[in-house]
């Protein structure tokens, strides 16, 4: 398809210049409105306003520029219509070959913290999308193009085709385009219905049409298993630090597993202000420790369970030293990606010796978790959306039930274990010694055998330990168990309906027993 007239009118001017000139380097005949036609004439390329080119002026403080039939008509019309042709024609409208839009920037204005209802209204762009909604649907005819990352490929195409732009291009950038205009929809839509900071109206939480906004990141070789075809989708909406925000500095790709724990390693290292490390596999921490330096955290945590750390992901919550690599590369037998903060020079230099081990760095790492932000768990034919376990125990919430009072160190090493237990599939049982894992019980369908399993691993280590568990002991097996195992501390929702016989048990046994009112199920 010949280009001989285009139709620029770009919020976001990067790439700007290079795309004008090739075009000029092809005599097409440049229409334009405001910035974007100020800045091509600045380049001493020749611009046809599109009010000239309609015979209408702006208006409505430039809420009403392209929205004509001399726009739309040139873009719409069938070239291999006769009819349309002869229409075109006779109203003196004049094809549009190519149309080069991108939308006001409505995602980043609602993100701005306390934006107002009008500016976030003045953000909505009608004339763009609806240019670009046009072009897309004439796209064997159009060539429409609404990312400016795009712009070297159509350059690339014009020059290799004297002027014109191959099908191939036109059928991609076209669909591109009502992916766009589609997730630009939806983030309107999003923000005015949704809850957010806006200052109109009371919203839903949970909105009656769910419309997602995902942008692949990358296509992966495989999903859980070789069999699966996979890719990886970021929210562009969560600022916060992020497995999709982090940058890959070394190592193979990431694997679909690889992303699954990488997650979870990075959400429970988050968690804590203190210098913390995780070492994870099959999304539940083999160890979690807190330390004062970050060595002997990452040390108390892979000595939880050293067996099961073969292969495992290491987070850590600082950045990665020179004396924290030789650790790993010293300690550890085999570990698969590392996610932190940074990485010291030397210490990437270190690391790097390992050909095949993913070293990722966390942008951002301070920044909180943005409230709106759901999680999302998909079953065959439907989606399930909660609010995200963001819940933070402070002493204050906690309720002393047994005869026996915990000591201030017993507290804070329940306080770290609840923590922990909360990023431990359910039933978790998590036991400590002090701000250290000793023993982890995950995934069981009985609390007792989560109860045995983390004092198996702990082994001499259960005695005199805390434990943490994700929910309320149905009955007063666990407390017996866990007494047999050498534990002097529990930490638990409380809620049963034989609270009471639990009690009494951890009295007769000479437990201390808290309760938080919080369960922490991760299924």
């Amino acid at each position: 398809m010949k280009v001989k007239r285009a139709l620029i009118s770009v919020s976001d001017k990067t790439g700007l210049e290079a795309l004008a000139k090739a075009l000029n380097k092809f005599s097409v005949e440049i229409l334009s409105t405001g910035g974007t036609a100020k800045m091509i004439k600045d380049l001493g390329i020749p611009v046809k306003e599109v009010s000239q080119h309609t015979g209408f002026p702006e208006m409505l403080d430039g809420r009403v520029k392209t929205l004509h039939p001399k726009i739309h008509g040139g873009l719409l019309a069938l070239r291999e219509n006769k009819e349309h042709m002869e229409t075109v024609k006779k109203h003196d409208i004049g094809l549009i070959d190519m149309v080069v839009v991108n939308l006001y920037p409505f995602e980043k204005t609602v993100a701005k913290p306390g934006v107002k209802l009008e500016e976030a209204i003045e953000n909505i762009d009608i004339g763009g999308p609806s240019m670009l909604r046009s072009a897309a649907k004439n796209h064997k005819s159009v060539c429409v193009i609404c990312d400016p990352s795009d712009y070297k490929r159509v350059i690339d195409d014009l020059e290799k085709n004297g002027g014109s732009v191959s099908e191939e291009l036109l059928v991609e950038l076209g669909v591109k385009v009502l992916g766009r205009t589609s997730a630009y929809d939806a983030a309107i839509y999003q923000y005015l219905k949704g809850p957010g900071s806006r200052d109109h109206g009371k919203g839903e939480e949970f909105q009656e049409n769910l419309n997602l906004k995902f942008k692949k990141l990358q296509d992966l070789r495989y999903g859980e298993n070789p069999f699966q075809k996979a890719a990886f989708y970021k929210d562009e909406g969560v600022g916060e630090p992020s497995v999709s925000n982090a940058v890959q500095l070394h190592g193979k790709e990431l694997s679909f597993n690889n992303i699954i724990d990488l997650n979870a390693a990075l959400e429970i290292v988050k968690e804590f202000d203190e210098p913390a490390a995780t070492v994870i596999k099959h999304t539940n921490p083999c160890g979690t420790a807190a330390a004062k330096t970050l060595k002997q955290a990452y040390i108390d945590a892979l000595d939880c369970d050293r067996l099961s750390a073969f292969g495992s992901i290491v987070g850590v919550n600082r950045t990665v030293d020179p004396e924290l690599a030789d650790t790993i590369l010293k300690e550890a037998d085999f570990v698969e990606c590392i996610i932190a903060p940074s990485y010291e020079a030397k210490a990437l230099e270190a690391l790097k010796t390992k050909k095949n081990l993913r070293l990722l760095e966390v942008k951002n790492f301070g920044s909180k978790p943005k409230a709106a932000d759901k999680d999302m768990k998909k079953v065959v034919g439907g989606l399930l959306v909660q609010d995200r376990d963001t819940v933070i125990l402070d002493r204050a919430d906690l309720k002393f039930v047994t005869k026996v009072k915990p000591t201030e160190e017993q507290l804070k090493s329940l306080m770290f274990g609840w923590t922990v237990a909360k990023h431990v599939k359910s039933n978790s049982i998590v036991l400590c010694q002090g701000t250290k894992t000793v023993g982890v019980g995950a995934g069981q369908m009985s609390r007792v055998d989560s109860v045995m399993i983390s004092a198996q691993k702990a082994g001499p280590r259960s005695k005199g330990s805390t434990l943490a568990s994700d929910a309320f002991f149905p009955k007063e097996d666990g407390i017996e168990q866990a007494a047999k195992s050498g534990v002097v501390a529990i930490i638990q929702p409380g809620g049963s309906i034989r609270d009471q016989e639990v009690i009494k048990m951890a009295d007769k046994l000479g437990i201390a027993m808290v309760f938080t009112g919080v369960r922490h199920f991760k299924h």
